[in-house]
């Protein structure tokens, strides 16, 4: 009851904002992968021209998103009870509502892990647009099936003004899913109207260099400073983003070329003795995994680990999609495949030793670092891939980093997270 009371409230103020300040564009990101990254790139594009708010973490569920919006903090975990910081936020949040407005686009994610509540958003939001990243497996103990995750991440089309879609990651057999005429497509190649064309040598770990090709800007020059194909398409997205807003091609290209990683995705650390980090540890799903490697082995030169984290919340289909990304592992292209959590040890494990591969499994992350540490040489790269809950592989990645100041570009490092890993921890010894 108080839980709902809060929502409805923090809701209700959303909707008297974007009342009172009809001149704020409303741009959301959902999808089942991808979103933090497509959020905070598409921020970045449209500060060449807008003053932008998007928080950049991934506040994305029903209490959390309300506040973001606003720009208002967000109570920490401990005190989410508490009424009287509630009242706090409804007193600041109202003080945004009667201010002069002081963004021109408000860029916000929005995440599901039931059915309903990407529907549910559409309630009270209408964007004037809206990014469908991806259509994979997510949740799958909830959603059951790939068509019941379709349903839900393009339901948003029925209430955003205008949706761009990821023309790549979302399986055209899901077009019945899409509830609107009013849809532009971005993607690697054609036949996507928003996509990429390379010009010259690429080098793997600096990024991609060539035009985004866009129906109304022409040939945009781009200098894309992310890692991965999967990357790649957040660019695009906020490339995309940026055109359909009115962006000149001049401020999109430069807009793009100032995106970064963010912590834990795709971001490229350096490690000890002359090695090198990919530190993807935020999250991890099949496809994203898939990914990741084929990053790793475009790499020529040197020794390559991967150290893979079990993948949560992937339901009856856990044990498919660890063996998935299993038999996906190369022996030829990775000294050791190195993974951590339950799962990733009884599926994933078995199907990449099938495939030739030399596998050591652990519970512990940071065991798992260690093990890494004690044999890559120089010049060897590592990819770290895993999820959160019961995984934690950023653990890994922490043992690997050359300079302990390097800590601070890593995911779930706060007092709230260290505590809930260090309770995780002392269960394994």
């Amino acid at each position: 009851m108080f839980k709902r009371y809060i929502q409805n409230k923090l809701e209700s103020l959303v909707m008297e904002y974007f009342l009172m300040h009809p001149e704020v564009k409303l741009v959301v990101v959902v999808g089942a992968a991808g979103k933090t990254t497509t959020k905070n790139a598409i921020a970045t594009v449209l500060a060449q021209k807008f003053r932008v708010r998007a928080e950049p973490g991934n506040l994305n569920e029903f209490l959390s998103v309300p506040p973001a919006m606003l720009g208002v903090e967000y109570p920490d975990f401990g005190s989410l009870r508490n009424p009287l910081v509630w009242a706090k936020v409804f007193k600041q949040m109202r003080e945004k509502i009667y201010a002069p407005t002081d963004v021109d686009v408000v860029v916000q994610e929005l995440g599901t892990d039931h059915p309903g509540q990407i529907p549910h958003f559409g309630k009270y939001l209408k964007p004037d647009l809206a990014v469908v990243t991806s259509v994979v497996p997510e949740h799958m103990e909830f959603f059951g099936t790939i068509e019941n995750v379709a349903k839900e991440e393009l339901f948003v089309t029925s209430y955003a003004k205008e949706t761009l879609i990821n023309r790549d990651d979302i399986d055209e057999n899901f077009a019945e899913f899409i509830l609107s005429d009013r849809i532009s497509t971005y993607g690697v190649h054609p036949p996507a109207e928003y996509y990429f064309k390379v010009k010259g040598k690429q080098e793997v770990l600096k990024g991609f260099t060539g035009e985004i090709m866009s129906p109304n800007l022409g040939k945009i020059p781009a200098e894309i400073k992310l890692v991965g194909q999967h990357s790649l398409k957040a660019a695009l997205a906020a490339g995309a983003v940026g055109a359909r807003l009115g962006m000149s091609a001049v401020e999109v290209s430069k807009g793009v070329a100032q995106i970064r990683a963010v912590p834990g995705r795709m971001n490229i650390l350096p490690g000890r003795n002359g090695t090198t980090i990919i530190d993807d540890s935020y999250n991890s799903s099949p496809m994203a995994a898939i990914e990741a490697l084929k990053v790793i082995y475009q790499i020529d030169g040197g020794e390559r680990f991967a150290i893979l984290g079990s993948m949560n919340e992937l339901g009856d289909m856990s044990e498919v999609s660890h063996q998935q990304v299993g038999e996906f592992c190369d022996p030829e292209k990775l000294e050791n495949v190195i993974t951590v959590g339950k799962q990733a040890g009884e599926f994933l494990a078995p199907a990449a030793k099938g495939k030739g591969n030399r596998v050591v499994s652990f519970d512990n992350p940071v065991e798992a670092g260690a093990f890494v540490a004690s044999r890559m040489q120089k010049g060897a790269v590592v990819l770290v891939k895993g999820s959160q809950n019961g995984v934690f592989t950023e653990e890994a990645t922490k043992v690997l980093l050359k300079d302990v100041s390097l800590e601070k570009e890593l995911v779930r490092q706060s007092a709230y997270w260290m505590a809930q890993k260090q309770d995780f921890l002392s269960t394994l010894k």
